[in-house]
Order: C-alpha cells, then structure tokens, then sequence
C-alpha cells in the first residue's frame, strides 16, 4: 500500500468530476457508459439518504447545546439524557470527519502554538480545564509563502505551515465552574461564550502556529519585546517631564513637611520660605504636578489601548476572513463532505475492479487507484481502501431477471475469492442491486452513516 507522508486520504475533485474522469477512460464502451452513469447516480443517492439519519441524530441531539439555537425542546433534558445527548453528538461528530477523510489533530501541535508566534506578535493563553469536551481535525498539512509587512513599505516573504481546513468542537463546563473559577467577578458579562453550550468552528488556512487563536476562552497579553518597546519610549517621555515638575515637587513635599512640623528636613529641600508661607504658589504646584502626571498617564493608557485595538483588529483579521462555518451549520457541511467522500471511493475502487484485466487484492487495487490519480491528475492520495471495500462488500441485493426469481439469494457487490482477490458484480447486475438496495432504502437505513 502505498503511504507518503505528505499524501492524505482526501481527494480534492468533485464527485461529478471522477465519474466523468472514469468515463473518459476509455474502458467502458457505449452501452456501458450509460450504465455505469446509473450506476452512480443511484448509488449517489442511496449515500445522501443514509447520510440524512446521522444529520438528523445530530440535529436532536445537538438542539440543547447549541449557543445560536431559535428553536426549543418541548421538555427539558434529565442530567443522563443530557450526558447521553452530548456523547451521540460527539461521537458522530467523530464519524462524519473520520468519513470526510479529515486527520485528528495532536494535541502536541496545540501546545505548541501555545509557546510560538506566527503572524500575529501575540501571547496566548488557553485554560483546557474551561472543556468537557474538546475535539479537533484537519485536513492539508501544506507550506504557505505570504508577505509580511516589516517596516514602512518594505514586505518579507515568509513561508508558513497551514492547516488547509480545521474543524473544532468544543464543550465549555456549565455556568457553577465559572462562577467558582472567578468568584469575585461578573462571569455573564465577561465571558465571550455561553458556559454548558458546545462550539463548532470551521476555518480555512489557518497558520499551524496561530490555532490557538481558535478558542474563544483564549486570554492574550504582549510579548516582552512589546512591552520594552512600549515602556522604553515611556520611561524616556518620562524622565524630562519629572524634571520639569521638580521643583513643583519639591515645594509640594516641603508644604507638607511643614504640616508635619519638620523644619529641619524643610531646610534640607532648599525652598524658599517664602513660598512655603503663600498658600498660591502651593496650589499653583499641586495643580501643575497633577496636570502634568495626569495628562502623561492619560496618553500612556491611550497608548496602551490602542496597541489593544490593534492586536484584536490583527486577530480579527486572521479569522474573520477565513471562517467557512459555525455551529449547526458546521454539521450539514461537514456531512455534505462526508458524503462526497464516500461516493468518490466507492466509485473508484468499483471502476478499478470492473476494468482490471486481472484479479486485484486490496494492496494491489489500493497501488493502482493511487497511481492512476497522480497519471491521470497529477495528485498525490493516501487512499483510503479498506472503506469502500466494506461498503461495497455489505451492499448486497438481489439479481433476478424476472418475478419467479423474486426468491432469489442477496449478493454482494463485492466479494472474496480464497487467496484474498476481489471481485466485483458485471456492472449491469451492479446496477440491479444497487437499485434493489435503493428500492429498500428504509431497511437499510436503520444504521446510520
């Protein structure tokens, strides 16, 4: 079988796309042609429909979590339906990506986007004890050169590690862990979510250094090298206007010296006693000193704030613009995803069986379908075999030609000879049993996909 480390088991082309690719081929004369096109679109079809069972246990099941939910449940969940609910959820959420051909993440690449930087100059905190549950995919792992502005008008090409798609699902813990995280604090306010509801999130090219920008209970603060550039200038700023309200400081300290009856530390200050004894110049001090702090502190934290503004402006920025989906409507892409996955494999391992002018066994076929796509489009696949073999091994119906063979056994479009070769149905009977299963749609779909 053959396995790259930069191939993955997606394949980027359109369902429609690999049947035409098949046809094209030229292994398949006319009459064929047009029953293989059959075949296909039933067995299209009957996929979408199965598919629909597991959206719909999604869309139960998920109602109670969901954050942006404008529809109800008629009564409310007990604590083990809700822990039931919450466990179907995710683990369909599993399946559909595992379908979809989309990679779990480790978590190791989590941690340490923690620790670096990519394009946004930012530390990052994420607490994981906020999650009951927390589950992330991706699919293309691929290098990206974009230019970064530096300086003025002068731009850095830089190449970065990204993540073509990611997918996450988080559940937060309900509202009694946050309010005895922050005991002291106004949770409902400060929150930027909704504690016990569950986020889905589908982004696109996503540096593998910024995923940690993805959680929403994601806490940033500067670097050092920004905090030095923003307190050096200030320090700098500082130190002149000190300076100049010396001797305004001075005269206020001696003022309040005098209060205390401490002439002789008065005398060791040098002021003027004049000054001392005239309550104008003292006010004249403090309301100068006072104005003159104030009005610096005032413009550091303008300063402040607007180094704020512009590391969320550069986080918005990266995601905004690069967010597919959220929430429920995460669940219908991911399934329309899966769905075209599944087909595409099983037209193809069908295709390879029907055409191969010998018998093929799994390691075999899997070489060939792999090689034919990187011939035929010049792409590079993992192919996943071992799916669309079970699939085709557990569709099974009926061959008869006319009703006194109605009794006829079931068969499947696949089979195993003895020493491990797969062999396939000639495709006008494919087209029979595909269509039976496709007539008895509701039997099989008791199991959901």
């Amino acid at each position: 079988m053959a396995v790259s480390e930069n191939r993955e088991a997606y394949i980027p082309y359109r369902r429609t796309d690999i049947i035409d690719l098949c046809l094209k081929d030229g292994q398949l004369d006319t009459a064929d042609t047009e029953t293989f096109k059959d075949f296909c679109q039933i067995l299209s079809a009957f996929y979408h429909f199965r598919f629909h069972k597991t959206l719909e246990i999604i869309k139960d099941n998920y109602v109670v979590f969901n954050p942006n939910a404008d529809v109800h449940p008629l009564n409310e969940p007990s604590l083990d339906q809700y822990d039931e609910m919450e466990a179907k959820v995710v683990d369909a959420f599993k399946h559909i990506l595992e379908r979809a051909n989309y990679i779990p993440l480790p978590e190791s690449i989590i941690q340490h986007a923690l620790g670096k930087k990519s394009l946004i100059n930012l530390r990052t905190q994420v607490d994981f004890n906020d999650f009951d549950d927390v589950l992330y995919y991706y699919r293309g792992d691929t290098e990206k050169t974009i230019k970064v502005k530096k300086l003025f008008f002068w731009k850095e090409e830089k190449t970065i590690d990204i993540f073509e798609r990611i997918v996450l699902l988080i559940k937060f813990k309900g509202a009694g862990y946050f309010r005895a995280k922050k005991p002291n604090k106004n949770n409902s306010e400060e929150l930027k979510f909704t504690p016990g509801k569950m986020y889905v999130y589908f982004y696109k090219n996503i540096p593998k250094h910024d995923v940690d920008l993805l959680f929403p209970n994601i806490e940033t603060s500067m670097t050092w090298k920004d905090r030095l550039l923003f307190g050096i200038p200030a320090i700098g700023a500082a130190i002149p206007l000190i300076l100049k309200a010396l001797p305004n400081i001075l005269l206020l300290i001696a003022a309040i010296l005098l209060v205390f009856n401490a002439p002789s530390l008065v005398n060791l200050l040098n002021v003027e006693q004049d000054k001392l004894r005239n309550v104008m110049p003292i006010l004249v001090a403090t309301l100068s000193l006072a104005m003159a702090l104030g009005g610096f502190a005032f413009k550091q934290y303008s300063n402040y704030k607007s180094k704020r503004i512009k590391f969320q402006k550069d986080i918005t920025d990266t995601l905004f613009f690069k967010n597919l989906a959220n929430n429920a409507s995460v669940f219908q892409m991911l399934i329309d995803i899966a769905e075209e996955e599944e087909c595409k494999e099983i037209i193809l391992v069908y295709y390879h069986l029907l055409t191969s002018p010998k018998p093929l066994n799994p390691e075999q076929l899997d070489s060939r379908i792999e090689t034919w796509m990187e011939e035929k489009l010049g792409t590079k696949i993992n192919f996943d075999i071992h799916g669309p073999l079970d699939n085709l091994q557990d569709m099974r119906g009926k061959v008869f030609a006319d009703v006194k063979d109605a009794d006829a056994p079931e068969v499947p479009l696949l089979s195993y000879d003895n020493q491990g070769y797969c062999h396939v149905l000639p495709l006008k009977d494919a087209r029979v049993v595909i269509d039976w299963v496709w007539d008895n749609a509701f039997r099989y779909n008791g199991t959901p996909l």
